[in-house]
């Protein structure tokens, strides 16, 4: 996890296109930027960012879905829920499930979890929108790799 570049997802462990569901792991750092200010003497991995891993987690499914035609983009979050402190050091995994997917829109769900323990929760509303040229798409693919995502097995 690279905090201060919004690089949550350190890889997945689990793709079920069919069902529509994915699995992420993710370990918080011990130092960052972020903790400077969030908080002096008591670093915490702000909400923020915790609903980031989540939208990057469900987003990375919308891009196995629909075939990698185009850019998930957040743009709704409803029933935000933070449940508990994430320190430097966690190691987190997220849940996600598309529950809805057509006319260029995603919903889906995810949770967050610190030792099993949950830590977060949402649903997130996605717009598909095309790369803008081909060079980005396989800028995408290559990050899909670095998490463990073999693109080429989804892309359309």
């Amino acid at each position: 996890m690279r905090l201060e570049y919004f690089q949550m997802i350190d890889r997945f462990v689990e793709l079920k296109p069919d069902e529509r569901k994915i699995k992420a792991l993710c370990k918080v750092p011990m130092e960052s930027p972020v903790f400077e200010g969030h908080f002096p003497g008591f670093p915490l991995m702000p909400g923020v960012l915790l609903i980031e891993c989540m939208a990057q987690t469900t987003g990375w499914l919308v891009s196995v879905i629909t075939g990698f035609v185009g850019l998930p983009l957040l743009v709704g979050v409803k029933e935000a829920k933070i449940k508990g402190i994430v320190s430097p050091g966690a190691e987190l995994t997220f849940d996600g499930a598309i529950i809805h997917e057509g006319s260029g829109y995603a919903i889906a769900e995810a949770k967050g979890y610190s030792n099993g323990k949950p830590v977060c929760e949402a649903r997130l509303t996605f717009s598909l929108t095309p790369y803008p040229n081909e060079e980005f798409r396989k800028i995408m693919i290559e990050m899909g790799h670095k998490v463990g995502i073999s693109v080429e097995e989804y892309s359309k």
